[in-house]
């Protein structure tokens, strides 16, 4: 498995999905249609995402 990083390419926004995606072997549009799915529940999903946009790297 890959290393959990945020990839220059592929970016929307910061890059946290395709990063996930990237890890797991998802395809990037799945990880991005489940956080939008998830942002209808109530719960920190916004802020799990900013704080993985700070701790998780960026690619070299």
């Amino acid at each position: 498995m890959a290393q959990l990083i945020r990839p220059r390419s592929g970016r929307i926004f910061a890059g946290v999905c395709v990063g996930i995606a990237r890890r797991f072997g998802w395809a990037p549009w799945l990880v991005r249609l489940a956080f939008l799915l998830s942002m209808l529940l109530p719960g920190p999903q916004i802020l799990i995402y900013v704080a993985m946009w700070i701790l998780v790297p960026n690619e070299r």
